[in-house]
């Protein structure tokens, strides 16, 4: 059986594992696959960077870490599904984790929010 390209309908000629006909079609390949990958990643890069701005916001430049309400955070349109990481810690919160920053629900209604380093 004959394998066709997978960036154009010419047939493959040569090794049985090839799977592009040309070096163009190849490249043309790797160029489609990393412009995909730029518009997911740059759109999910935009929201953490906002959501650590927010936080930023904040906590200011020269606080450690601060308790706030709930509602500060969603009046700024923080989006709580946009995080680096988490781990549990040893009381069994969920701490989120936003490049250095850290936050947690302290209650239904509070937040603690953290810096990390510095």
């Amino acid at each position: 059986m004959k394998k066709t390209c997978k960036m154009c309908p010419n047939i493959i000629v040569g090794r049985s594992d090839k799977v592009f006909c040309s070096v163009d079609c190849k490249n043309e390949y790797g160029i489609k696959l990393r412009q995909v990958t730029t518009k997911a990643t740059r759109q999910i890069d935009n929201l953490l960077h906002r959501n650590r701005s927010i936080l930023l916001e904040i906590l200011g430049k020269n606080k450690k870490q601060i308790k706030i309400s709930k509602s500060i955070l969603d009046k700024k349109k923080f989006n709580y599904t946009y995080i680096t990481h988490y781990h549990i810690n040893s009381h069994g919160k969920t701490v989120f984790y936003l490049y250095d920053f850290s936050w947690m629900l302290f209650s239904d209604q509070e937040i603690l929010i953290r810096r990390i380093g510095k």
